[in-house]
């Protein structure tokens, strides 16, 4: 949910005063951290994914499903064990936004080793086992991506009711109670509170219904003039909403900038291919998706700032609200596909650039910080701009978009980061974590490969509303940037020396390399690891580590783990192609529409599939068996889910809705719709059920995953000092 200061909200009064202070000294703190930070260098991969969940509550007579206001009870028990061991436990637990929902996450991050996204899916089934235990035999806890009849008449548990009248409700919503809003901390309620103060009217998230032969017009709460709209009113529409989300540990500021850049147009893809929500209030509706609902439901933007009226009190007219996708590229090759207008304080950019910062990362920061704080606490106006980052990170972590840059902490072993943010929560553990070891691989694979999927701006826009739309996973077509004909080169080349490398080391010492961003073959008796500086005489598993040094031209040198947009900094650059122009290329001509099946499966002589090109990185990978059997099965789920041959979550609950006996073809989810259909969830999350147009026939006996690490691979991890395992 982003930064959680501790301490007094102030009112929104108190807070509107103070916005330019904390825009100030908000700059002024990333400014230092900046020069503290930006050269530091070597940070190895880590990762680590975060999974949301609803609490559940089952009333099996009345055949009757709620959630449960059980967050705060469960959080002060999941969190017992890490304050007893912070460094030992297996997961962490976090508050979210619905008092009735909870974040896990793993206890450590997750390394280089291939071995560990075989960790992955068991993690999860562990944070699931770790919560169930403290429920009652009648509730559940559910990866679901909203709760279908959220917002509909008693749909929490304790039973309780909206106060739109109620001057000291933070929602003031007709069908949000505030009692579903989180508790156990005031930044939820201080939130909501103040959005809807400072736009000056509560918040309006407008969906279309599914209009089916029997759907009643106006729907219930439609707005005056759109009959056919599902009208949701509080912050808790969106953010309380679930999601899947990933963060990766880059080795240094320019290789953060690039992944940010290179996965920014793989955001709207991700979202149709894990689309998981398409009913709200009760309703079935048009959209797949939870994205344009956040969006909406966080939109503080004024009527001036929205185009509606003139300006007069306010600065800008701002295109979108502060939860939407990315609005500018940060690495130099992206530059030219920021082809949307960007809205950006003048004052301060002409700051951070007379700060020292560069023209691009300063733009993507003065963008930020259009936006005016919402939420403040006293003990948090007066801080030290050499040391503190909370000003900063007040006005960050609450611009929610598809991808986020992270900088360290400060005083941190934690180097820059970026968060990939779009994914759906699925229902089972096993899709949840195919997605998170897919997302991972493919960060390696556009790193080692030095791939390019940079696509201007405004396509991408046009792809994440294309993504939310009824079964777009199967149906819509989305801009894709095709291979240059460096890409498919580029790539086989990579592999050829590698293999290459593999034969030479076999005739002098028996060693094979890794170079950086992880192309790698294993020959001989050992591994040497070039790019951080690593020689193991004894045959180990790779590492997938940051800084990808090239393999077609580019110095094999030792590099520290340090590159320059993804090449060795010091390698030598003769017969090289550019790694990302596409001179060869007509621009018009770069960009073609594609389906979900071709961006992943492929399209001859357009675009080689994005799993081909992970199946080709781990043939020159050593992985152990149980690894590889469990990263197969993900990637046989993740092409057959784009090839249509397994339908996404939200269609299939759309289909469980339309064929469920007590549907009267009304657009409606009734009680004992969402009953019976939240029940077939459970068992299919407890692997007591098979849903083969989901998932397959039986896959949950697939995977090989396990929660530990094989003690033939532990050496490794001994002789890195547990690089790969401490946070």
């Amino acid at each position: 949910m982003g930064l959680l200061s501790e301490g007094s909200p102030l009112s929104w009064e108190e807070t509107e005063a103070l916005a330019n202070h904390v825009r100030e000294h908000g700059i002024n703190q990333f400014i230092n951290l900046y020069h503290r930070l930006k050269d530091r260098q070597g940070d190895i991969l880590k990762w680590g994914d975060e999974v949301e969940y609803i609490i559940v509550k089952f009333d099996d007579e009345q055949q009757v499903a709620r959630v449960a206001l059980r967050a705060q009870d469960l959080l002060a028990q999941l969190n017992e064990k890490e304050l007893a061991d912070p460094k030992g436990v297996k997961s962490l637990w976090r508050p979210e936004y619905g008092a009735y929902m909870i974040e896990g996450t793993p206890g450590k991050p997750f390394g280089g080793l291939m071995a560990h996204f075989n960790l992955v899916e068991a993690n999860m089934r562990y944070r699931r086992e770790e919560v169930t235990e403290l429920l009652a035999k009648d509730e559940c806890v559910m990866s679901i991506t909203n709760f279908p009849r959220l917002g509909a008449r008693n749909f929490t548990w304790p039973l309780a009711q909206p106060r739109p009248e109620d001057p000291l409700s933070s929602a003031r919503s007709l069908y949000f109670p505030d009692e579903a809003i989180f508790p156990g901390h005031p930044r939820f309620k201080t939130l909501t509170r103040n959005i809807r103060k400072r736009r000056g009217e509560k918040v309006s998230i407008k969906l279309k219904v599914f209009k089916d032969v029997n759907t009643k017009l106006p729907v219930e709460g439609a707005p005056p003039g759109e009959p056919d709209v599902v009208l949701l009113d509080a912050m808790g529409f969106g953010m309380g909403c679930c999601c899947l989300q990933l963060t990766f540990q880059a080795c240094n500021i320019t290789e953060a900038r690039r992944l940010y850049d290179q996965l920014a147009p793989l955001c709207p893809i991700m979202l149709a291919l894990t689309a998981a929500s398409p009913i709200y209030r009760g309703y079935l509706t048009e959209s797949d998706c939870r994205w344009n609902v956040i969006s909406s439901s966080v939109d503080c933007r004024t009527e001036e700032e929205r185009g509606l009226v003139p300006l007069n009190k306010q600065k800008f007219r701002i295109a979108k609200s502060r939860y939407d996708s990315i609005d500018s590229y940060l690495s130099p090759e992206g530059a030219k596909y920021n082809d949307v207008p960007i809205t950006y304080d003048e004052a301060v950019y002409q700051r951070l650039v007379d700060g020292g910062i560069d023209h691009l990362l300063a733009q993507h920061v003065a963008h930020l910080f259009i936006r005016d704080t919402v939420s403040l606490f006293s003990e948090k106006v007066h801080q030290n701009d050499n040391e503190d980052t909370d000003h900063f990170e007040n006005i960050q972590s609450t611009n929610w978009q598809t991808m986020r840059f992270k900088p360290p902490p400060p005083n941190s072993s934690i180097g820059w980061r970026v968060e990939f943010r779009p994914c759906e929560a699925q229902i089972s553990d096993f899709e949840n974590a195919a997605i998170v070891c897919f997302v991972v691989l493919l960060t390696r694979v556009i790193l080692s490969y030095q791939l390019n999927f940079l696509t201007p701006i405004s396509k991408v826009d046009e792809n994440m509303q294309t993504a939310q739309k009824r079964d777009a996973c199967r149906k819509e077509k989305f801009w894709f940037r095709k291979s240059s004909k460096t890409t498919e080169q580029r790539a086989a080349k990579a592999k050829a020396q590698a293999q290459a490398q593999a034969q030479a080391h076999a005739q002098t010492n028996g060693k094979a390399t890794l170079n950086g961003g992880g192309v790698a073959a294993e020959n001989g008796n050992g591994l040497s690891v070039n790019g951080n500086g690593i020689d193991h005489g004894d045959k180990e598993e790779p590492k997938l580590t940051n800084g990808s040094s090239k393999m077609n031209g580019h110095g094999h040198g030792d590099t520290n783990g340090i590159t320059t947009n993804g090449s060795a900094s010091n390698g030598s650059s003769n017969g090289t192609d550019s790694d990302h122009t596409d001179t060869d290329d007509e621009e018009n001509e770069l960009f073609q529409l594609l389906s979900i099946n071709e961006i992943f499966n492929g399209k001859p002589n357009v675009f080689p599939g994005l799993v081909p090109l992970i199946r080709s990185y781990l043939q020159s990978m050593e992985v152990d068996t149980d690894t590889h059997c469990t990263i197969e099965q993900y990637l046989r789920f993740i092409e057959k889910r784009a090839a249509g041959e397994l339908i996404t979550t939200a269609t299939w609950m759309r289909e469980q809705v339309l064929n469920h006996p007590d549907y009267k073809q009304d657009s409606v989810v009734s009680e004992r719709i969402n009953y019976d259909l939240l029940k077939r969830i459970q068992a299919i999350q407890e692997r007591k059920h098979v849903e083969p147009a989901l998932l397959g026939q039986g896959y949950h006996s697939k995977t090989k995953t396990k929660d530990f690490i094989p003690p033939a691979l532990q050496k490794q991890l001994a002789k890195n000092g547990g690089c790969c395992e401490e946070k």
